[in-house]
């Protein structure tokens, strides 16, 4: 029978702009004692953006904690008093230029719920209107798209490897 740690202490380490750290001493069912250490993030939305053609629209951008160019859906977090539909559009606007006139909730996954409490929040978007891209000072990026058979090769090949986009490719190949 699974049970439910219990949070007996509860010490915050850091605080930043995005994440927060802390680590909780919890009791486990045999009445022993661990650590866990916890990344606190506010949340996050991600689009699956289809243009008219039915064409994912994918941002391609440096991430400094893989060291790596990754192939993403358009995501970002969530700000403060922001609701996760209104970061989604908010995201994709300033990410690929694009402007959706409605879009759908299909999942909220966590990304790492091992150590973390990040949930994201996925949307589904079509019937996009191009204006302009508005790109965080701090953001280089390069908007792409592909098709369902680009998605699959790139998926097949190990050139997608972030998991909120992987989810989003899936759901999108499986509609």
């Amino acid at each position: 029978m699974l049970n439910k740690e219990i949070t007996v202490k509860s010490e915050k380490i850091f605080e930043g702009k995005i994440i927060n750290l802390r680590v909780d001493t919890v009791e486990l069912q045999n009445q022993k004692y661990a650590k866990r250490e916890i990344v606190e993030h506010k949340g996050a939305s991600a689009i699956i953006a289809l243009n008219e053609n039915d064409e994912l629209i994918l941002v391609k951008q440096y991430r400094k904690a893989v060291e790596e160019f990754l192939y993403e859906i358009p995501a970002g977090k969530i700000n403060v008093a922001e609701e996760p539909r209104e970061c989604a559009l908010r995201e994709l606007k300033e990410e690929t230029g694009y402007e959706a006139k409605d879009i759908a909730k299909i999942y909220e996954i966590y990304s790492t719920p091992g150590f973390s409490n990040e949930k994201i929040y996925l949307f589904k978007a079509e019937d996009l209107t191009y204006t302009a891209t508005n790109f965080d000072e701090d953001e280089n990026i390069e908007v792409i798209t592909i098709s369902k058979s680009e998605a699959k090769k790139m998926l097949e090949t190990g050139q997608i490897t972030d998991s909120k986009t992987i989810v989003g490719i899936l759901f999108w190949l499986n509609m």
